[in-house]
């Protein structure tokens, strides 16, 4: 995908895996839009490029759906969401030892987050016919991660997600890709 005037919004941007696409899609020439829990830190990494920093909780469908509107009404139509919000939080013992809280949070920022930016953004991607999303997962989707099952499991289910996007909206020139990286000495 050529990047240049192209409207991008990363979630969890403003550390890590987020700030460093962020970055990378601002030197290629996109309008990026860096979206996290933390405003301040937001403003910050986006600032280091022109671009806008925006408080935005994903587990809410209601900020996901301001997000993409504060982005439309600041540089226009959204070319590519990049769901990259995460949280990995661990279990205390065994494998369903995890609290619900744990698991019902893994599930909101790791599937339902994806769910809400597609229900924001497809839309208007498939009406003008192309758009991108662009996911994290995790190798621990692929793989599974010993000691963090709620992670694991939701992250197959993000993979999931995405292919079912993929095949329905393909012929709508939606693109979908996941990127499964490793462990990432990032302060997640």
């Amino acid at each position: 995908m050529e990047l240049t005037n192209k409207t991008i919004i990363i979630t969890g941007g403003a550390r890590g895996i987020g700030a460093a696409l962020a970055t990378r899609f601002a030197k290629e020439g996109a309008k990026v839009v860096v979206a996290d829990l933390d405003e301040g830190a937001a403003r910050a990494t986006a600032t280091e490029f022109d671009g806008l920093g925006v408080a935005c909780d994903v587990t809410k469908e209601a900020d996901v759906q301001a997000l993409v509107k504060a982005t439309e009404q600041h540089f226009g139509p959204v070319d590519m969401f990049c769901s990259n919000a995460g949280v990995c939080l661990g279990e205390p013992s065994h494998s369903a030892s995890a609290s619900n809280d744990t698991w019902a949070l893994c599930w909101d920022v790791h599937v339902m987050a994806h769910v809400y930016a597609a229900r924001a953004v497809l839309p208007g991607m498939i009406e003008r016919g192309g758009g991108y999303l662009l996911q994290m997962s995790s190798a621990a989707g692929l793989l599974s991660q010993i000691g963090d099952a709620a992670y694991s499991a939701t992250k197959h289910a993000a993979l999931g997600f995405a292919e079912s996007v993929a095949i329905t909206h393909g012929g709508d020139g939606i693109k979908v890709s996941v990127i499964c990286p490793q462990y990432v000495a990032t302060p997640m």
